[in-house]
Order: structure tokens, then C-alpha cells, then sequence
């Protein structure tokens, strides 16, 4: 009963689970429990090394090239260099071990920072990288583990949430406008950051930018002294709602200005 699995889960929590068919499934009941229990768990995994690209490589700008964004692969979706070389943007893809200096001689107008699975707690070479860019005052923008690769990088805290949030109708509010815009997510992990104001970081003040109105996590940083903004869910959904599109249109303003 499906019905009955989603309330155990809604009470006790994201948990691991195991599927067995065939002739795993006349295994003793003992035994799968015990392998299931012996599976990794995902707090602590650093999983961004088995699904970076090993190669970079490019996708070109539609129509008339304007600007230049190097894209840090830690599990980037298909969908988000579409979303920005339809704005003019070539977007060349790199490595997640590539280094300041190897991204800098790409002369990036600005770089992009992706999505991707694991314990944001455990990525300390993707932290590295963003304290670096940042201090370098490159336009940053990103998405998911982006957010939380940001907020790590600014001086906050992760932790793992008790049950992720998962599906495309999620209501999240941007703090500055009020405005409410139906989003797609898929996070078990979420940044700890005030609520209440601006607070001071590394690299000078930054704000919490949108919260979810379902459980009021937070779902968006944005510097106020430095170009660099994130967001925890996905704006370049597909499939899923296109309220927040215009965010790759505020990255695209953001190296506008940074000219």
C-alpha cells in the first residue's frame, strides 16, 4: 500500500530501502534487512566525482554569442546550458576537479555552478573553488548543490533534512518581492542560514532570498557585496513548472553589469 509507505515515511523520515525480486526476493527476510542496513548512507558521501563529466566541452550560444559562462559539472542537468545558450550564452562544461586558474583562462564572463547528488558537507574541493571565484569577484550563479556549495563557501552550515523535498510543485516565496512561484525540487540536503535580515560572511553581507513556504527552508542566497547568487531548486525544470526561468535572465543581467 503506497498510501501507508508515504505516512511511515512522512513520520519516520528519509531512510534506506531495499527492492528485491526473483530469487534474492525467497531470501531469508533477516538477510535482506541486513543488507540494506549495511548500504552506504548518503550523509557524508562525496558522490560528485562519479557523475562529473571527465571531459569539458561546449554548447554553443543560439543566435549571436554575448557572453561566456564555464559551467562546474557536479551532476549537471541537460536542460540548464539549453537555458542559458538560448539567452546568448556559450556555456563550456568542466570538470568538477578543474581549478581556478584553468577556469579563469577561459575568460568566463561568469561561471555556473550545478546541480548534483551527494553531502554538500563533504565537498570541500566545490567549496574551495566558489571561496575562490568569489574572491576573484566572478558573477556566480547556482542550482541546487550550487546553493549549498555557496552557502558553504560563505561561512554557513548543511544538514540533512529529515525527508527531501521532491516533485514540481513545491511554493517558494522570494523574499525581496513577495512574489510565490511554483518549483521543482530534488534535495535531501538544505543550507542553515538566517532568516531575519542580512548577516556577514567572508565576502561581506548576503541575505537569505526565498524560502519555501511549505516548511520554510531555506531555497535562495543571494551576496549583497559580491555577484553571486543561488537557488536550492531547479528554474530550468523539465519537466516542471517555469515560474523561476527568469533567474538565468538575472545571471545574464548580473554579467551585464559586471562589464
Amino acid at each position: 500500500d503506497t498510501r501507508a509507505l508515504t505516512r511511515h515515511l512522512r513520520e519516520c523520515g528519509a531512510m534506506r530501502v531495499g527492492i528485491f525480486t526473483g530469487e534474492q526476493a525467497s531470501r531469508p527476510i533477516t538477510d535482506l534487512l541486513a543488507q540494506v542496513q549495511s548500504s552506504p548512507s548518503m550523509a557524508g558521501a562525496n558522490l560528485t566525482g562519479a557523475v562529473t563529466t571527465t571531459k569539458a566541452y561546449t554548447v554553443p550560444a543560439i543566435g549571436t554569442r554575448e557572453f561566456t559562462v564555464v559551467a562546474v559539472d557536479l551532476g549537471l542537468k541537460a536542460m540548464t546550458p539549453y537555458r542559458l545558450s538560448e539567452r546568448g550564452v556559450e556555456v563550456q562544461v568542466v570538470p568538477s576537479v578543474a581549478t581556478t586558474s584553468e577556469i579563469m583562462e577561459r575568460n568566463p564572463d561568469g561561471v555556473f555552478f550545478s546541480n548534483g547528488p551527494g553531502d554538500p558537507a563533504a565537498a570541500d574541493a566545490a567549496v574551495n573553488l566558489m571561496s575562490e571565484l568569489l574572491a576573484a569577484r566572478v558573477p556566480v550563479f547556482g542550482i541546487c548543490f550550487g546553493n549549498q556549495i555557496l552557502g558553504r563557501a560563505l561561512g554557513l552550515e548543511t544538514y540533512k533534512l529529515r525527508y527531501g523535498h521532491r516533485g514540481i510543485n513545491s511554493p517558494v516565496q522570494d523574499l525581496r518581492t513577495g512574489r510565490v512561484s511554483v518549483t521543482a525540487h530534488n534535495h535531501g540536503f538544505a543550507v542553515d542560514a538566517p532568516r531575519d535580515g542580512s548577516f556577514q560572511t567572508p565576502f561581506g553581507a548576503a541575505e537569505v532570498s526565498h524560502v519555501c513556504l511549505n516548511d520554510d527552508v531555506v531555497e535562495g542566497l543571494r551576496c549583497l557585496e559580491i555577484p553571486a547568487f543561488s537557488v536550492q531548486y531547479h528554474p530550468e525544470a523539465a519537466a516542471g513548472p517555469h515560474d523561476a526561468a527568469g533567474l538565468f535572465d538575472e545571471f545574464v543581467d548580473l554579467m551585464r553589469a559586471g562589464r
